[in-house]
């Protein structure tokens, strides 16, 4: 077998640039004991928990591959849900940075999620519009409700009921019974997608959102609710807001499944409050209190609404009815009375509008005890912003408290560059040029620019060039952070700058269909007496086309240029005369590079593939199909033939251009690749992305098997086929509004397997038992017993023992699929061991779980089996006497926790009253002492 060539990996060192992904929503957390400081915010795959006061991040909570899509905290501040593109749900411990629970139901991105007032239970909904209810202690899935026909929008729990509300893109609110687990009620009042909803005036009024300028409301009646005579007859006011359409539009709601439970709830439309906003709603949202609406659309606006109480809205109209009685002297006190009624938008009043510095994404609020509302803005622009607002106040303004922007660039990063010492970075785009050090990732320097196309550092690192879109260089230098000089170089966009092999210029291609030549030199400014850097147009080559790139032989005797024809011409520098045309690519070549020796010239094309030539006679060796989409980049690493090109596609990938191998693909970005730099060195790689993130890429001291490469990327092509893969189907189950909550994933079918092992190595191991003893019994003595190596590592347990080891071991929230996929053949033998384990007492909710999920997915075959009746009569015994036993111990637990739980709350209690006692001797003797000071002055 003849040598095989090793690389070296290059792996991911870090993400920079990146303030918050407009992707996901924004919502505060409590961390170290403070709710209002902290925010997280999705930062592509992972989230970042920012100090707004400091504008520091404080921490990171590492993601996977996915692209976070949708954040959740819990209601004891705890923990942090977090939903991704994939459909899988993370739930991380705030206090730990660790990810405890794992949920895979969802089929496409997870679009919104909501808590219990609990904690214990969590809702989620997708673009594959399915709505999942978790069981976050148990961590497993409860059961899928399916109904919609477009993504899930939103979803509320109801405190007081066990029910659940859901909008979504296909126009429904649907109410869900989630004691029956089905849909009694569906609202079709709205002709466009409902976007937002929101509860308030104690879950009793419903807000919803759509594409048009009104929010609707909707009041909610419990049917079983006796109804109190003396209501307020505020509440069943139908306050229209003038110049709505009222009699266009439905006033009573249509409900569709007529279901008994209809006798649940009831929900009128009362009106509507119109939003200054023209365009849909993007966010609706409430504070935890309720008593703040806010809501904004695709515009920079946040609209803050206030809602009445109770007891506010009943002095409303005592105050009205007053006026009203002055007003009607002649007519008589109760048509005075009948004929006053709150409209809805004295019930909900808008407060203010806040106007942010770019679109806002979403949005969290919190109101503070003294009546102070926080609220976070996620922008469009990577900024995060924080205002707060005095409701107090006599006219209340909103104030900036923080802005949270110096860790990125407000729009896409367009080029980047490396000193040619591997520390600094350049990153540029269009309205900023920043400077990063490469081991910190801390911005060092940010200087205002036009919108630059193309970088370099000038030799020495003091200064860096620019080309704009509008055809300028602009210089700057980096100690004082100034723009020093500015140049027209070009009639049309700047798209390519190079500096010269021998560092004493540069050249630079234009949309003017003109390469020029520069050179550096020093001149005198009136100013000062010393000298300072300047740039000289020298030499210019006119050309056909528009110039994308241009390209230094490393010898400095031949340019390479990249024409809008998809050509590459190449000419002699000294004489500027032809030499040579590359031709092949179907679409224009955007990024070319030449090699260190100059033998070899990559070219990477729109039309989504790579060509390597050789220089010397302009011979194609090879094209390559390299992306899904545009190449956008390409650059050779120092000293090498291996080169890096990054694509539209969202990948970076390493080829070699000798053995025109693809050596590995560095996946992390979300959106298209920009462009990318190498160190001089060849041990990093940045890159900039349409997702506004920088990575940073490290080459590793570990080889890289191109075999071993190809190998890795078959397995996981192959576990990306199961995901996708028909879901197994229960017997006797229709396709109706419910369903299992979990789903088969590559996790599910690995730990089926290792059951099905565990079963066979128990059937192997007991019948070595038996025939062991049958020898034994011949001989007459004992003969010595060899143990599987496996049983022996767990410490010489039993077979039996062994299985409930590996049942342990499989995740809760994928126990149900694991046994779904698992052959009738195991079962007979999984059944007679639970009987063992219950009878011992051991595990016995787990196995409780698993048995009643078996009996149910295999019903027909485990009664029409004669050898089972036996199992199953013996199950029923231990199992009713075991399930008994534990609710027992359960029930004296509990009554033991309650008892202790009223014994510190009657001594809390006795110590709060002597406390006050104590302050009131205390006033009582400093009221004497001050009076015996008055009568003595006297």
């Amino acid at each position: 077998m003849g040598l095989t060539r090793q690389y070296l990996r290059y792996g991911p060192a870090a993400l920079f640039g990146l303030v918050a992904s407009a992707k996901a929503n924004v919502a505060f957390v409590t961390l170290r004991g403070e709710r209002g400081r902290y925010v997280a915010v999705p930062a592509c795959e992972h989230i970042f928990v920012w100090d707004t006061r400091k504008g520091e991040k404080v921490l990171i909570l590492k993601g996977l591959k996915q692209e976070v899509s949708c954040l959740c905290p819990s209601p004891d501040g705890l923990h942090l849900a977090v939903g991704y593109e994939d459909g899988s749900i993370r739930i991380f411990s705030l206090l730990s940075g660790e990810a405890n629970i794992t949920f895979n139901g969802h089929k496409a991105a997870v679009t919104v999620m909501q808590y219990d007032h609990l904690g214990g239970r969590l809702v989620s909904g997708s673009k594959d519009t399915d709505v999942i209810v978790w069981d976050v202690i148990n961590e497993s899935g409860l059961y899928r409700l399916r109904g919609h026909k477009d993504a899930v929008t939103q979803v509320l729990f109801l405190k007081e009921k066990n029910l659940l509300v859901t909008s979504g893109k296909d126009t429904l609110v649907k109410w869900w019974d989630l004691n029956t687990q089905h849909c009694f009620k569906t609202l079709v009042g709205h002709r466009t997608e409902v976007w937002g909803m929101a509860l308030v005036s104690e879950e009793k009024r419903l807000i919803t959102g759509s594409a048009d300028s009104e929010l609707r409301a909707w009041d909610i009646t419990y049917i079983q609710e006796v109804k109190d005579p003396d209501e307020p007859e505020s509440k069943k006011s139908k306050g229209f807001s003038p110049g709505t359409e009222e009699n266009t539009e439905e006033d009573e709601t249509l409900e569709l499944d007529e279901h008994p439970e209809d006798r649940l709830v009831k929900c009128n439309k009362v009106g509507s409050i119109m939003r200054e906003g023209r365009d849909r709603v993007v966010t609706l949202a409430t504070d935890r209190t309720g008593k703040i609406l806010a809501c904004h659309g695709t515009d920079a606006v946040l609209e803050v609404f206030s809602v009445l109480s109770e007891e506010e809205v009943q002095k409303k109209l005592e105050k009205k009815m007053k006026k009203a009685k002055k007003k009607a002297k002649q007519n008589s006190e109760e048509e005075a009375e009948r004929s006053v009624e709150l409209s809805l938008q004295e019930e909900i009043q808008r407060v203010t509008n806040i106007k942010a510095s770019s679109k806002i994404k979403s949005f969290d609020l919190i109101l503070s005890p003294k009546g102070e509302l926080k609220m976070v803005l996620l922008l469009q622009n990577n900024v995060i912003e924080s205002y707060n607002l005095n409701l107090s106040a006599q006219v209340p303004q909103a104030v900036r408290a923080s802005k949270i922007t110096i860790g990125g660039h407000r729009s896409d990063v367009r080029t980047l560059a490396f000193s040619s010492d591997n520390i600094a970075i350049l990153s540029a785009a269009a309205e900023s040029v920043k400077i990063w050090n490469r081991s910190t990732l801390q911005c060092i320097r940010t200087m205002d620019c036009e919108y630059a196309l193309c970088s370099l550092f000038v030799p020495g690192d003091r200064q860096v060039i620019l080309g704009t879109k509008t055809g300028k260089l602009q210089l700057y230098d980096l100690a004082s952070g100034s723009l020093m000089e500015t140049l027209d170089a070009h009639d049309g966009a700047v798209w390519s700058i190079a500096l010269s092999p021998d560092q004493r210029g540069f050249v630079t291609g234009g949309a003017d269909k003109c390469v020029k030549f520069w050179e550096f030199e020093l001149v005198k400014d009136e100013s000062s007496v010393q000298k300072r850097l300047s740039m000289k147009h020298v030499r210019v080559l006119q050309l056909d086309e528009d110039v994308l790139c241009v390209r230094y032989s490393p010898n400095q005797k031949l340019l390479a240029v990249s024409l809008l024809d998809c050509t590459v011409k190449v000419f002699y520098v000294d004489t500027l005369k032809f030499f040579l045309s590359l031709y092949g690519h179907k679409l224009p070549v955007l990024c070319m590079d030449i090699s260190y020796d100059g033998t070899l010239i990559a070219t990477g094309s729109a039309d989504r593939n790579v060509k390597i030539w050789g220089l010397d006679f302009g011979d194609c060796h090879r094209s390559l199909f390299a992306h899904d989409d545009s190449v956008m980049y390409l650059q050779f690493v120092a000293k090498s033939h291996l080169f890096f090109t990054a694509g539209k596609d969202s990948k970076i990938k390493q080829w070699d251009a000798d053995k025109f191998d693809h050596i590995q693909t560095l996946e992390g970005h979300h959106k298209e690749v920009w462009c990318l730099a190498l160190s001089p060195n060849g041990d990093y790689v940045v890159s900039s992305s349409h997702d506004k993130s920088l990575r940073l890429w490290e080459r590793t001291r570990e080889p890289l098997v191109l075999e071993e490469e190809r190998e890795m990327q078959r397995e996981a092509e192959y576990e990306e086929s199961v995901a996708k893969e028909e879901q197994p189907v229960v017997a006797g189950e229709t396709q109706g509004e419910t369903g299992l909550a979990g789903k088969k994933t590559i996790e599910t079918i690995k730990a089926a397997e290792r059951i099905m092992e565990a079963i066979e190595l128990y059937r192997e191991e007991m019948a070595k038992l038996k025939e062991h003893e049958a020898i034994c019994k011949a001989a007459g003595k004992e003969v010595p017993f060899s143990v599987n190596p496996i049983l022996r590592a767990y410490g010489n347990i039993t077979p039996s023992a062994y299985v409930l080891e590996v049942f342990k071991k499989v995740k809760s929230s994928e126990l149900e699929e694991s046994l779904l996929v698992l052959p009738f053949s195991y079962i007979p033998d999984l059944l007679k061991l639970f009987n063992e384990y219950i009878h011992l007492g051991s595990e016995v909710e787990l196995l409780c779980r698993a048995l009643l999920f078996l009996l149910k997915i295999h019903f027909g075959q485990i009664t029409s089996n004669h050898i089972l009746v036996t199992v199953i009569e013996n199950l029923k015994k231990t199992t009713m006497s075991r399930v008994s036993e534990a609710r027992d111990v359960l029930g004296f637990n509990m009554a033991g926790l309650q008892y202790l739980k009223r014994e510190i709350e009657a001594k809390d209690e006795v110590t709060f009253f002597a406390d006050a006692t104590e302050r009131f001797e205390e006033k009582k003797r400093k009221r004497k002492k001050k009076e015996k000071m008055v009568l003595a002055v006297l």
